[in-house]
């Protein structure tokens, strides 16, 4: 019955990890380039009770008796499915379709990765840099900043497909930067460390970015212009696995509970 307390207890500490992870989701339902995030539950050791002899002849059984010692939370794992796109006015705006990821510069200068494109143009040292909303700047293909000629308005900015960044003139007349938005792809995403703000990482477990435009073998992803990802969370999904972690946590309380009116009732046996 000890046993059986524990175990109860376990399993209402990974729920209520579980019912924290959901939240999470939930909360950042709106949030652009953001991840599903699911966690994933692991038994603990098991407690042999009998061998596989339990007679005075020694007579074999096929298998022992074994009882767990309860769970705990193994990973909190990011689902890296594609989300939804929406249309922006913004030009420096841009949507990833596939499996790419975006290269930021830091300002302590370490390169973070992200599936958040709503990106601008800000006053940098060497002019009009493409940057995130915290001032990281965008990397290009070589890893280099991408930085706009000057006198180049940001609203003659065109992003192709593949990433290409160039402007347009007076008379309509398109020029190249000679610039590609780079884009890096994992050989385990979720393995990347998570960092606030939608930003990832590389760890060993995730392996080394591999870019896209010098990598073969990868499959290419698309830019959109003046489109951003959504977040890939369904909110039914999310509610229906509330609920379940809600009843989950209400049966490892009465396992509790039904324990405890047990240790009760054997305390009880002597008067």
């Amino acid at each position: 019955m000890m046993r059986a307390l524990w175990s109860a207890a376990s399993g209402m500490r990974a729920q209520q990890t579980n019912l924290d992870s959901i939240s999470h989701n939930l909360s950042n339902v709106n949030t652009t380039g953001y991840k599903l995030e699911k966690a994933e539950f692991k038994t603990l050791l098991y407690q042999t009770l009998q061998t596989r002899t339990t007679t005075a002849n020694g007579e074999q059984k096929p298998i022992p008796a074994q009882v767990g010692l309860g769970t705990r939370v193994a990973s909190i794992t990011s689902r890296f499915e594609q989300g939804p796109m929406f249309a922006t006015d913004s030009k420096s705006a841009v949507g990833i379709e596939g499996y790419g990821l975006f290269g930021v510069n830091g300002l302590d200068n370490t390169v973070y990765y992200t599936r958040n494109g709503d990106f601008r143009w800000s006053e940098g040292i060497n002019g009009l840099t493409l940057s995130t909303s915290e001032g990281y700047q965008v990397l290009d293909t070589n890893g280099n900043e991408i930085v706009l000629p000057p006198n180049v308005h940001e609203e003659q900015v065109m992003i192709s497909k593949s990433g290409e960044v160039g402007y347009t003139d007076a008379q309509n007349v398109y020029f190249s930067l000679n610039q590609s938005i780079g884009l890096w792809q994992f050989n385990n995403d979720a393995g990347l460390q998570k960092i606030s703000g939608t930003y990832y990482l590389e760890t060993d477990a995730s392996g080394a970015p591999l870019n896209e435009a010098t990598t073969p073998g990868l499959r290419r992803s698309t830019i959109n212009q003046q489109y951003l990802e959504g977040s890939n969370v369904q909110v039914a999904d999310e509610m229906v696995n509330m609920i379940v972690a809600q009843r989950a946590y209400e049966i490892n309380s009465k396992a509790i509970t039904t324990s405890d009116t047990m240790l009760e009732q054997a305390a009880n046996l002597k008067r």
